[in-house]
């Protein structure tokens, strides 16, 4: 699986919004300093995840952008999303839309597999879980599997 340059940036980006106290708007040019993030490529970014309601924008002197709803509420799978589309995908359509026939047949199970493992990890860590640097358990043991940090 390979994870965008996009989602990683939107999700860094709406790392730095939860970090911020009481819920302030941030300029972009703050988010992207903040993330050493490129501010012409997270402009496009924050208007995909205000489109995908993760985030709302604020016009004027003090303009920015807020988190659309809690940290505690929106996963890594909800930014992702919204700037990639769904999580999983084999040349561009989802594992339920797809046949494989004869010895590729049980193909289908492990694309249907990674999918639910790849949820597994991003629908149940949140921007708040990110923030705070309390993963879930599961997420835990899984990074702390000696063979997670080896390149095969």
């Amino acid at each position: 699986m390979r994870v965008s340059a996009k989602a990683d940036y939107a999700v860094r980006a709406c790392a730095e919004l939860a970090s911020r106290p009481g819920g302030e708007s941030v300029p972009s040019e703050v988010l992207a300093a903040g993330q050493d993030i490129p501010t012409s490529f997270l402009e496009r970014i924050m208007g995909d995840l205000r489109r995908g309601g993760v985030v709302t924008s604020v016009r004027g002197r003090s303009g920015g952008y807020l988190l659309a709803r809690p940290a505690d509420e929106i996963t890594v799978a909800d930014v992702v999303r919204a700037v990639d589309g769904p999580l999983v995908t084999v040349r561009d359509v989802r594992p339920p839309g797809l046949t494989y026939e004869g010895s590729a047949a049980g193909l289908l199970d492990v694309w249907v597999a990674l999918r639910a493992s790849v949820r597994d990890v991003l629908d149940v860590v949140t921007l708040k879980d990110l923030v705070d640097r309390d993963l879930p358990a599961a997420v835990r043991e899984l990074a702390a599997r000696e063979d997670a940090w080896l390149n095969p």
